[in-house]
């Protein structure tokens, strides 16, 4: 009685992210549902996974395919109803999963209420302080307000016809949301209470470095912009990061704090590990994304630093780590590390990396298929930056919906032959079905992975992580004293394992010795 707390939940936890349109469709319209989810809940908790997150199902015009939030409370029905969310929720936490959702909290759709109040109404009017209204810059305000750059390409202002501008970081479909307007953070935190009264046990924050923009919003580097909009290098970039987000983050962490065992991640695209460390305060988010691994290419050098960093910045806050190797906004591993074979060989290799890392893991759906980015005809495309920047910035490539069974298209995803992006026949190998059958195959690799970081004491032995000696190309670490062992191959040779009994390997062993693009666990 009255020891001192165990870890929470999520400190180690293997979230699951589900792109909501792209996983089961239950109606038939080629895009993928609620319902369709909670049919296919017994296959992730075959996966061991320990929680869901989902992306946005909240009434939207989809131009950004949802996170343009029209109502954040409630569902658009293209993915169910109320009803249909609480089913799933139910069954979810009967089946011993934890269910989170995404908050858009930097922008609304310009078709919200309050958007559409604000175009009715007259500058300098409350409904205009919702957002961020300004007048233009030149002698009858013709030009922006600044010179920022839409991170979806373009300015970031559009005109309206009473001659003011609005900002929007992302599409003009989302206008960005004023947080120095009381209302603006009642809103959130009317939001944060639904959810929270029907159940979910925590959020992911888009954009959770956005929000806040400084005083008189000062121009920005063009510099470190490149075409994408996206910030590159290090450097001072006013639409981000501004030192006022982690007010609105304190809000988010004081109800959240009101509902026991509840948690919020941020989504942070920040380079600056002291700046990073801030979210992760005590009374701001509990885990943050780091995407040093996203970024970094698969050499071991790369690899070792890009994990060592990453550790930096939760240790300094004394938060637990955050890994991911994909999401539904960055190519797919296997594209990733070069495609085909090699592709698939080395999105294996960094499987058992990452599970084998400290602290919460997130798997993005189909990742653990080994499926590629899938090559589509320009005309199917549906991003809003392939609309605007070309169809190379587009998303769409691994937002293609979950091949479950059979040997054609759709594979089981939808009675639909139509699905809302095409599948590819190439697929008919890497369903579920298929895979589940395969006990060498990357979905059985993956199961096995989960159970064993669930269940194998190594895995307990401490979050330290000790590096050991390696050949050129390679690296090993162990977690604690006495636990496992991680071992990676990134060179072109096989080389002789650490001593210990062998617990997985990425790909079959050669009398001891891990061929090139490989990893293994041992204790």
């Amino acid at each position: 009685m009255g020891g001192a707390p165990g870890p929470s939940w999520w400190s180690d936890a293997v979230f699951y992210q589900v792109y909501v349109r792209s996983f089961a469709d239950s109606d038939a319209d080629g895009v993928g549902d609620l319902e369709g989810l909670r049919s296919r809940l017994g296959y992730l908790e075959l996966l061991g996974v320990d929680a869901l997150w989902l992306t946005p199902f909240y009434r939207s015009p989809m131009a950004d395919h949802g996170y343009d939030v029209a109502d954040p409370r409630d569902v658009d029905p293209m993915f169910g109803t109320l009803r249909d969310f609480d089913e799933l929720l139910a069954e979810a936490h009967r089946r011993g999963i934890r269910v989170t959702v995404d908050v858009v909290p930097n922008h609304t759709s310009n078709q919200h209420a309050w958007f559409k109040s604000a175009m009715a109404a007259a500058p300098g009017s409350p409904e205009r302080e919702r957002y961020v209204f300004r007048d233009g810059r030149g002698p009858d305000g013709a030009e922006p307000p600044n010179n920022w750059v839409s991170v979806f390409g373009g300015p970031a202002w559009t005109r309206v016809p009473d001659g003011q501008w609005y900002l929007h970081l992302f599409a003009p479909q989302q206008p960005d949301l004023n947080w120095a307007d009381a209302e603006v953070r009642y809103d959130l935190e009317r939001t944060l209470r639904f959810w929270l009264d029907r159940g979910v046990d925590g959020f992911r924050v888009d954009v959770a470095h956005g929000m806040a923009k400084p005083a008189g919003l000062p121009d920005m580097d063009r510099r470190l912009a490149g075409s994408d909009g996206e910030q590159h290098g290090e450097p001072y970039d006013p639409r981000f990061d501004d030192d006022g987000v982690h007010d609105v983050h304190r809000m988010i962490r004081k109800v959240l704090d009101e509902y026991p065992d509840t948690m919020a991640v941020g989504e942070i695209w920040v380079r600056d590990e002291e700046r990073l460390a801030r979210y992760l305060r005590p009374d701001e988010l509990h885990l943050a994304f780091n995407f040093r691994l996203v970024l970094t290419h698969f050499d071991a050098d790369a690899l070792r630093t890009a994990i060592e960093r990453s550790l930096a910045v939760p240790r300094a806050a004394g938060a637990p780590a955050t890994w991911t190797l994909s999401n539904h906004d960055v190519w797919r591993t296997v594209s990733r590390y070069g495609g085909g074979a090699t592709g698939v060989r080395r999105a294996r290799a960094m499987a058992l990396v990452e599970l084998a890392l400290p602290g919460a893991v997130y798997l993005y759906n189909g990742e653990e298929l080994g499926l590629p980015n899938a090559d589509l005809p320009v005309e199917a495309l549906t991003d809003p930056r392939a609309r605007t920047q070309g169809p190379e910035y587009g998303r769409d490539a691994e937002r293609v919906p979950m091949p479950w069974e059979g040997a054609l298209p759709p594979f089981g995803f939808s009675r639909n032959p139509r699905t809302w992006l095409p599948m590819p026949p190439d697929w008919a190998e890497l369903t579920v079905e298929r895979q589940l059958e395969d006990p060498d195959s990357t979905l059985s690799l993956y199961r096995r992975a989960v159970e064993l970081r669930r269940t194998h004491p190594a895995f307990r032995a401490g979050d330290e992580l000790e590096w050991y000696g390696a050949p050129a190309g390679c690296f090993a670490f162990r977690r604690g004293r006495g636990g496992l062992i991680c071992a990676v191959n990134t060179s072109a040779s096989s080389i002789a394992l650490p001593p210990g009994e062998i617990l997985l390997s990425s790909s079959p062993l050669e009398q001891r010795r891990l061929p090139p693009d490989s990893a293994a666990w041992l204790v």
